[in-house]
């Protein structure tokens, strides 16, 4: 005979489904008695060791039993790095570095050959952490890439209508960053935005090159005269009145343009498919190749269209990651990079003239850098050079001439790489900015699809996987506690990683 369960019945047995399975460990000890075989069961007794003694050398099983075991009250918070893993370089800033060394010069490498590109020796010192910044000589010659399929006429004739985002901007000079009065040098580089298309800014490209030639040739006839009025003005101004730079022109600088299209940039995307496996948009041994969705501009290619000074002002990478810059010319580019190590000195100048480092529009004044010991890596890149940016590398970029450029990301599978985009991950979470990387994410996708030779490497990602699982069991037994129901979500393909603090899920 059946009876019919009463709602609240059905409710009290399906909570019981709802908490974690118990089991009951067995052992089965085979006994031998002549010629017979028995089995006796045994209760395995587990041992449940406390939270704060649990490593890396421990199994997922005995973390979730020490983890229930440990009742944590409020929000758990531990980091996901152990400092006893760092592998950052140490370097001494208290003894003041000379003059001559506040600009060293920048690791420059010129390939020989193809195979000169594929060397594991260019990825060594491409990723050690003593080099915040290596240029790649006229790669694309040695590579034979068709940087024409990126020129401006190229672009126009493949996607004129595509979309670009439009930076208005203030010319001047590139070691220079008057506020708007032109009284002074400050750290605030603001522009407005706006949108146009590839067609329409190819326009204002061409129509701003020609108006140079015109002003270059009127200047040449003018040179004379002005040498005339010069010698006859009277010289006695007033020297004691405060220098007043005159206001620079207004420019358009066309940035983030997005090449993540396969079908609409094919022969554009097969072409960077020549470059050494390191420093390809995707590749087995590149950690954003891993985060499972697209991430504009990171895993995918983005295009930059420029006239001279048009500037990229000051920043570190999303997540500290590195990245790859082609110069598609025809014109050259001028850069300043700073190493991983003084981030946080140029932080504090940007606190100081109110503006914020990790989301804020800023230009650093070298003036500054080099009267707090800052050391600036300055050079030019010019058509077919590639800059690699390493990992944690502050830097800031200036266009000299007409050019377009073209970059993305990388994360090679290095503890260096590792620990800082970890730390910034952290660090955005404590500043309340979105990390655009999902580290944590990140690190279970590679555990699962990559095996990690490096010993450094390995014991950072496995302290990060011990961590989250710390984090997931305690906020879930918390929760069971409180009478909530979770449901599991399973992921679907290209689904991006949450970060709500609520569930959004009905």
């Amino acid at each position: 005979r059946f009876t019919a369960l009463c709602s609240d019945d059905f409710q009290k047995l399906k909570a019981l489904t709802d908490g974690p399975p118990k089991e009951l460990k067995i052992r089965l000890i085979k006994v031998e008695s002549g010629d017979r075989e028995t089995f006796i069961a045994s209760e395995v007794e587990e041992r449940r060791i406390p939270l704060e003694e649990i490593t890396i050398k421990n199994t997922a099983s005995e973390i979730i039993r020490a983890c229930k075991g440990a009742r944590v009250k409020g929000k758990f918070k531990e980091s996901y790095l152990l400092p006893a893993f760092s592998v950052k370089p140490v370097l001494t800033t208290e003894q003041p570095i000379p003059q001559e060394k506040l600009n060293p010069p920048t690791p420059s490498i010129y390939l020989e050959s193809k195979r000169d590109a594929f060397s594991p020796v260019l990825l060594q010192f491409c990723t050690d952490s003593k080099n915040p910044v290596t240029v790649i000589r006229g790669l694309a010659g040695s590579l034979r890439l068709n940087l024409g399929l990126f020129s401006t006429k190229s672009l126009v004739e493949a996607n004129g209508e595509h979309a670009v985002e439009v930076r208005t901007q203030v010319q001047q000079p590139a070691d220079e960053n008057w506020d708007s009065s032109g009284t002074g040098q400050t750290w605030p580089c603001e522009s407005s935005r706006s949108h146009t298309t590839i067609a329409k800014y190819a326009q204002y490209q061409a129509s701003s090159f020609q108006e140079s030639l015109q002003e270059e040739k009127g200047s040449d006839n003018e040179e004379d005269d002005e040498k005339l009025v010069t010698n006859s003005e009277n010289t006695t101004s007033n020297s004691s009145a405060p220098k007043q730079k005159p206001v620079g022109k207004i420019i358009k600088f066309g940035t983030n343009i997005d090449l993540s299209d396969p079908k609409r940039w094919k022969p554009q995307l097969q072409e960077l498919q020549k470059l050494p496996a390191f420093m390809r948009v995707s590749s087995s041994g590149n950690m954003l190749s891993h985060v499972g969705h697209t991430i504009l501009g990171m895993n995918t290619v983005q295009l930059y269209m420029k006239i001279p000074g048009c500037r990229t002002p000051g920043h570190q990478e999303n997540n500290n990651f590195c990245s790859v810059n082609i110069n598609i010319g025809p014109g050259d580019c001028e850069w300043f990079a700073v190493h991983d190590n003084y981030w946080e000195a140029i932080s504090d100048f940007c606190e100081k003239h109110g503006v914020d480092y990790l989301t804020g529009s800023w230009w650093p004044v070298l003036d500054d850098l080099y009267r707090a010991n800052i050391p600036v890596y300055r050079f030019i890149q010019r058509p077919g050079d590639l800059v690699w940016i390493n990992a944690g590398t502050v830097h800031w970029v200036q266009a000299v001439g007409w050019c377009n450029n073209i970059a993305w990301n990388v994360g090679p599978v290095t503890s260096y790489q590792y620990q800082l985009a970890l730390e910034r991950f952290e660090w955005n979470e404590v500043k309340k900015v979105k990390s655009i990387v999902p580290m944590i994410h990140v690190s279970w996708n590679m555990a699962r699809n990559i095996k990690v030779t490096d010993p450094d490497t390995y014991k950072m990602i496995k302290h990060c996987l011990l961590q989250s699982i710390k984090h997931i069991q305690i906020l879930r037994d918390q929760l069971v506690a409180g009478g909530k129901k979770i449901s599991y979500q399973s992921r679907v393909k290209d689904e991006p990683a949450y970060y709500c603090n609520e569930c959004d899920v009905s």
